[in-house]
């Protein structure tokens, strides 16, 4: 069976008129960063790499030193090739201008650079998360407003999951596709194509340990799942949490479920606990492609106008049922 690379499977969208040749040379540059963040995570305590920083990020939360490289790989990645105006980190405060000397293009990149980092130190997958977004037309320094714009906006979002194997999972608008990283070779190789999410699942994540500040509509959700075949739901679910949200929502999109970080009494005044542009939007354009439903709990997450760069929102997303369940409970509340 033929193999085919990254590269080729993007020519392929270029040719179909999906993407265009800037848009294709972008991803191939997040894929080539990917890859050295991959090596960094694989060689863990062997290249010293493990451990706090000794510095917080624009959260106030202690950065690991993989956090800072993974930061660092990305933008220096990104930064020459042409086809960006400007890029935005979870890491960092503000947004991040494309040197003067070097040639701009019209998109926009956010990223998280390491997602699920203070697994990092069990060896547990970690992951990055980016989402691409066009330059408004008339703006050449993009600024801070130039990023504010809903996820329905995304021209392109993607993960790439660092686990056992190495994967990138990818959505330009047309499905959404997995690809594995061939260490030998270095390349992405096409592994899965049109990852869909069932529309009913057993399975769900969240952190239980916040369960006395939940909002009563997600208690009576999982009180009725905990239930089982005898609750209102009639069938039994198992539940699955890494606190990874790339491995959680790898996980949905390989076999289905449904992954909860609700809006409780611990992060209300945050606005939620997981970041709209850099990790909400982009995993709610892939699940959505998949076939999945992405909410705040309140309104549908690609739908939510960004007030800040660093603003929070609740994250309800996976197997449609499931998702319209919980949104439909808030409605009743």
């Amino acid at each position: 069976m033929r193999r085919v690379t990254l590269t080729q499977f993007l020519i392929e969208q270029q040719r179909a008129g999906r993407i265009t040749a800037d848009l294709r040379l972008l991803i191939e540059v997040v894929a080539r960063a990917v890859k050295a963040i991959s090596v960094n995570v694989s060689k863990g305590a062997l290249a010293g790499v493990l451990g706090e920083a000794g510095t917080d990020n624009v959260q106030g939360e202690a950065q690991k030193k993989l956090d800072v490289i993974a930061n660092e790989i990305l933008l220096q990645a990104n930064e020459w090739g042409g086809h960006l105006a400007g890029m935005a980190s979870e890491e960092v405060e503000t947004i991040c201008q494309i040197p003067f000397d070097l040639p701009k293009g019209g998109f926009l990149l956010l990223f998280d650079p390491l997602d699920g980092s203070s697994n990092i130190d069990v060896n547990i997958s970690v992951g990055t998360i980016f989402s691409v977004l066009r330059n408004p037309p008339g703006g050449s320094e993009p600024t801070e407003e130039s990023f504010l714009q809903p996820g329905r906006e995304q021209v392109a979002a993607g993960y790439a999951v660092y686990g056992p194997s190495t994967q990138l999972v990818l959505t330009v608008g047309n499905g959404v596709h997995a690809f594995t990283l061939d260490r030998e070779m270095g390349s992405f190789i096409y592994t899965q194509p049109f990852l869909t999410i069932p529309a009913d699942t057993q399975e769900f994540a969240i952190n239980a340990s916040n369960a006395r500040h939940w909002e009563a509509p997600v208690k009576r959700y999982v009180d009725e799942m905990l239930q089982g075949k005898e609750g209102p739901l009639g069938k039994d679910y198992n539940m699955r949490w890494v606190a990874s949200m790339v491995a959680d929502v790898h996980r949905i999109l390989t076999r289905g479920g449904v992954f909860m970080y609700p809006m409780d009494e611990k992060c209300r005044r945050q606005g939620g606990k997981l970041r709209l542009m850099y990790e909400a939007n982009p995993m709610a354009m892939l699940v959505e492609q998949a076939g999945g439903a992405a909410s705040t709990g309140r309104e549908r997450i690609l739908d939510v106008m960004p007030e800040r760069l660093h603003q929070r929102v609740p994250v309800i997303l996976g197997s449609r049922n499931e998702v319209e369940r919980v949104a439909g409970y808030h409605e009743g509340a």
